[in-house]
């Protein structure tokens, strides 16, 4: 009994699909593997390539593993509740086996405050060489400087201050105009520089100054009569 041609043409092609399936599943997306590193100061950051989440900062740094075949990512971005998102670019791709470096420095978002009146707000930040040193607006008190500042926030359509003052025991008091008032979320940087008081002089009571002549007046009388 003859085979039909084209039932042997399928057979073949089956053939043929099966035996390079298995050989294409074993290949991942990539190819060769490489790194980057991604340094940061605050652990527990999120990494983000591309906007897809890699993996958490642990130990100042997070090795995401990528392959060098792979399609490139262009950029990268960092980011912790509390702090304001770090974003750049990633400048090529590693090679097999290599490692990139890529730094993010995370700062702390400015403080801010619940509204009490609405409206936009901007910041003061006040500059002390004086930790402890009290801070007053148009002599409303604002707070205590700590670690050398005291950040105050100031709604932008409020009446603005015209004058800072420092204080603290044992110094001369520091008064400084307020020329710039921040717009919406700007901030402006005044300081103050504290110099200790000047230590007062003792003066001598007019009584010890009338006493002494009489006494020395006194001590001469009695030498004289002593000697006749």
């Amino acid at each position: 009994m003859e085979i039909p041609m084209r039932f042997l043409m399928a057979v073949l092609v089956t053939g043929v699909i099966l035996a390079v399936l298995p050989a294409g599943a074993e290949a991942p997306i990539g190819g060769d593997q490489a790194w980057y590193a991604v340094h940061c100061n605050e652990d527990g950051a999120k990494v983000f390539f591309d906007g897809e989440y890699k993996g958490d900062i642990q130990g100042g740094v997070l090795n995401v593993p990528v392959y060098t075949t792979g399609t490139p990512y262009k950029t990268y971005s960092v980011q912790k509740e509390g702090y304001t998102t770090f974003s750049d670019t990633i400048p090529g791709v590693p090679g097999k086996g290599e490692t990139f470096d890529l730094y993010a420095t995370l700062n702390p978002m400015q403080p801010t405050q619940p509204p009490l009146i609405g409206g936009d707000v901007g910041w003061f930040t006040v500059h002390c060489n004086v930790d402890g040193a009290s801070v007053s607006f148009d002599n409303s008190p604002q707070g205590v400087i700590t670690n050398g500042v005291l950040t105050v926030q100031v709604y932008t359509t409020a009446t603005p201050f015209r004058t800072y003052t420092v204080t603290k025991p044992g110094y001369q008091v520091y008064t400084g105009t307020i020329d710039r008032y921040p717009g919406k979320g700007e901030t402006v940087d005044l300081y103050a520089t504290l110099n200790p008081a000047p230590t007062p002089t003792p003066t001598k009571s007019p009584l010890v100054a009338i006493l002494v002549p009489v006494a020395v007046g006194a001590a001469g009388l009695l030498a004289v009569r002593r000697k006749e």
